[in-house]
Order: C-alpha cells, then structure tokens, then sequence
C-alpha cells in the first residue's frame, strides 16, 4: 500500500499548457489515476502539482522560444483559474545528463522548498527516457498524455501547430493561454523564431563556432575599433549590431560624449547576448542604460521609425552576407537601419571588403605542397580535432583543404589550379577569401561557411545611396597593413601569371558613415 501523495511533479519546458493537462491533474489529484504499473494513486487533500520548468535558462531559440519569466507567468495565471494547488520552480538549462532527475529535484528544493521523495511524490510525464530517470530512483510515475487510448496533442505538438500557423493551437490550448498569448502577442513572438533561417535550435548563427575564442578575440580588438568608429558616433540612441558580448559598448560606455545616451547591443546569438547580461550584472559598463537584447534584424524591425542616432555594424555585414541570402540581405538590412534611423543620423560600418578586380587571375606562392595534397572529409569531427587537423597543414596544403570546405560550406567559389607544386592559380577573390580564412583554426568550419568578399567599394555606394542614405566623404576603402605584413604575406606572395611580377595587395576593409538626410 503506498502511502499517500503530497506533491505532483511535472517536469517539462512548459511553453504553453493544453485543455488536457489541466483535466489531467484535477483527476489526478482527485484519485482517479493510476501509476504506470496500475497502482491507484491517492493523493492528500492538501496535494499540490509542482511544475519544474527546465531550460529556465534559455530563451529565444526553436527550442525554448519563451523565457521562464513568462513561462511561470502563464502557469500561475492558469492554475488560478483552474484552482490547482501549484509551485513553479525554474530549472537552469542543461546538457544531456544521466542525472537530469536528480538536477530538477535539487532546484526544486532550492528554489520551492519541497524535498520531493519516492515516498510522497509521483512524476507526471510521458517522455520515456525521463520517466526512466525517476524511476531509477524509486519515484512512482504517471504517464500523462500517454495513459489515453487515443493519445491527445502535447504540449510541444501544440506549440508547431502555432508556430506553423495553424489555428487549432487555440482549441488545444487552456482558455487562458490562449488569452495570454494574445495579450503578450507571443504566438508572433514565436513564429518569427520558428521562421528564422538563421537561427539553430539553440539560438545561434552556427553550431561550429568556439565562442570563448570568438568573444576573446572581439574584446582584444574592441579598444581598436571603438578608436576607428568613435569619431562618427552621434549620441542619442546608440545601437551596436552585432555586438557580440558587448566589448564596443564598453568602450562607448566610458564615452564622456555619451554620458546622456541610451546605448543598446542587438545580436542574433543567444550565448553572446547572455554572456553581455552577465557582465551588466558584474557592473562592466560605466553608463547604466546599456541593455541588450536578442534579435535579428532582418526578420523584423526592433527599433521605431526614425528613433535611432547611431548605428554599429563592426565585421557583421559580411555574416549577414554569408549566413542569409547574400546581397539581398544587406540591402534588407540597409532599408531597416535606414528607417529607424532619425533625420542626421548615421549608420557606421566596419568590415572586410572584397577586391575591385576579383575575377582577375592570379598566381598564388604557398610554403608546402599543394599539387599533391588531398583534402580530408571533416563532416563529424570534433571543433578541437579539425583545429588540430587543419593547424598543422602548410598553407599550401591549407589552401587544398579551403577548396574543398569553402565552396561546400558558404556556397562561394575557390577553383585551383595547381601550376605547380607551391603555385596555385586563382581567382583574386578566392585568394584573398583563402588569405582571410586560413589562421582561423580554431572555428575553421564556421570561417569556411563565411564569404569576406562578396562586396566591393563600388557595391556598397550604389546599395547605400539606394535606400536613401548619403554617403559620407570620411568613407572608403583602406588596406590593413598589419594585416597584410603579419597574416597574409606570410607563407603568401601574388604574382601576375603573365609576368611574374608581384600583384600589389588590395584593400582589405571598409568604414563608411552612411547618413540620413535631414
């Protein structure tokens, strides 16, 4: 005889709750279930449901669209009306884990109060992998949605028949869910997540990006480019695009001139926009009103009209680019910076830049040998094994291996020809795409799927004075010396193929101020 139940334990994302979940509980609190092995579950009057939402932690992605905050919120909403005794406890979001059981009834205890034990709980949940974790540890467990003969829609079936557009989400879904979407609008909220091509399920651009070296390397570069963009910022609003962990923002933070100003960073990645919370949180940025937000422009406008004074794009344009639908992408993304930005103000951008002549063959000078190299297949390797892989190819041998992933990742071109076995011959383009790439080890995968060259000087004056924008004299093309003497030189020469003569370095970036006329 099992002795009678005092807490129902329902663990589960919950980013809405169905007409069935509710029905289910009342009867399940009211004695008229039974566990999994047929034994009758008799719970005390004084019974409560405690709803564990896991991934309370992450929040923007297809995985998790919702953040907790309004997770909790609509549960609590729901079991007022329904008059189900409840609890929410938050659970941080965790990789796959044997012990997921024992995370969710650790934060249950730290943040409710409630030791939930095999003795006064069961566990509510069809997920049969889950459900074999409590188990294990002794919990006796009902099994919700699938304890029907005709199996009704989950939770998650129900939030892809919304994010799909379709309309039986509101039958499926509890009245006042329903009421709270509509009131919070999150059912566009969440179909413009579920429609973001840029997105993975986990809230980011690429899934073969090393984030920690990603972010180091912004930050060491962060005092550099404020310097190169700082002269153009007009203070008002101030937007940084892109702005990773918030490096650049830190610097415009101690800004005497923006003292007065709003400054807000805007990325598509969930892990970088955390991580720029987290160093708020720690006190990182001299100006209070700095606030971040994750968001990708290109699927909706995140400003109103004419309410921005500045806008920041540093080596982000080039990500669109490669990442969406090339050209037309940048063009999206200069009509909604044009049209949130106000009369005078400016969209300041740094990147990389394609050559003026692209098309023009070149001959290629490599240390190594490529004529006789042969690229490996990398598809499922680890991050640290093609690092390691790749790192200790010569860069002829490097250049081989940039033929292969380069055009099978970013849909850009790299054909070689080998005219012997340290000269390749190429496109300029594709030399200057395999010079950029080719110390990128670390993330090699995700630099093989980003093109650096797609625009040139002349593209971007037509694509900005397109949308409206003047084009500020203080804008053009320059060549990074440093660059060029340290990283792409070495190892490295061009050579025209008709005379042998030296191929003078092109430009390798661009800052322009783009400004709305008044």
């Amino acid at each position: 005889m099992h002795a009678r139940v005092r807490h129902v334990l329902l663990p589960g994302r919950h980013h809405l709750v169905t007409r069935f979940q509710t029905a289910y509980l009342h009867a399940l609190l009211g004695g008229e279930l039974a566990d999994s092995a047929g034994e009758p579950v008799v719970c005390d009057l004084d019974a409560n449901v405690v709803w564990a939402v896991t991934s309370a932690t992450h929040s923007g992605t297809r995985r998790n669209p919702l953040p907790a905050h309004r997770r909790e919120a609509m549960i609590e909403r729901v079991t007022a009306v329904e008059g189900l005794p409840s609890l929410v406890a938050p659970v941080a979001d965790v990789p796959p884990s044997p012990r997921f059981a024992r995370t969710v009834l650790g934060s249950v205890e730290l943040s409710t109060g409630v030791t939930a034990t095999p003795l006064d709980t069961v566990v509510a949940c069809s997920t049969p992998e889950v459900a074999a974790m409590y188990a294990d540890l002794g919990f006796r467990v009902v099994p919700v949605e699938d304890a029907c003969d005709d199996v009704p829609e989950r939770p998650w079936d129900v939030l892809e028949l919304l994010a799909a557009g379709d309309e039986r989400w509101r039958d499926l879904a509890h009245p006042e869910v329903v009421h709270f979407y509509d009131r919070y609008r999150l059912d566009a909220a969440i179909t413009l997540i579920h429609e973001d091509p840029t997105v993975s399920t986990e809230g980011d651009l690429t899934t073969t990006r090393d984030y920690r070296t990603y972010t180091a390397a912004f930050d060491d570069a962060s005092d550099r480019k404020w310097e190169q963009v700082a002269p153009f910022v007009e203070p008002g609003r101030v937007v940084d695009l892109g702005c990773a962990a918030g490096g650049l923002l830190e610097r415009a933070a101690r800004d005497p001139r923006l003292a007065e100003s709003d400054l807000y960073g805007v990325d598509v990645s969930r892990h970088l926009v955390a991580e720029a919370e987290h160093r708020r949180a720690q006190g990182v940025f001299a100006n209070p009103n700095v606030f971040f937000a994750q968001r990708n422009l290109l699927r909706s406008p995140v400003f109103p009209a004419a309410s921005v004074s500045t806008t920041l794009t540093v080596a982000l344009t080039h990500e669109i680019s490669s990442y969406g639908a090339g050209r037309s992408d940048l063009e999206l993304l200069a009509k909604r910076i044009y049209e949130h930005t106000a009369p005078g103000g400016v969209w300041v951008c740094s990147d990389v830049l394609g050559p003026l002549d692209g098309d023009r063959l070149v001959h290629l000078e490599l240390d190594g040998d490529g004529a006789s190299a042969r690229p490996v297949d990398l598809s499922g390797w680890t991050r640290e094994a093609v690092a390691a892989h790749v790192a200790a190819l010569s860069p002829a041998e490097r250049l081989v291996q940039l033929a292969q992933d380069f055009p099978a990742l970013s849909g850009g071109g790299c054909d070689v020809r080998w005219v012997d076995g340290g000269v390749a011959e190429l496109t300029l383009r594709a030399a200057a795409e395999f010079l950029y790439t080719r110390d990128y080890v670390d993330s090699w995968l995700s630099e093989c799927h980003e093109r650096f060259c797609d625009m040139t000087w002349p593209d971007w004056v037509a694509l900005l004075e397109g949308v409206g924008f003047t084009v500020d004299p203080v804008s053009g093309p320059w060549r990074n010396e440093w660059l060029v003497e340290n990283r792409l030189s070495v190892g490295a020469a061009l050579r025209d193929p008709s005379t042998g003569e030296p191929v003078e370095w092109p430009d390798t970036h661009v800052t322009f101020v783009a400004r709305r006329p008044r």
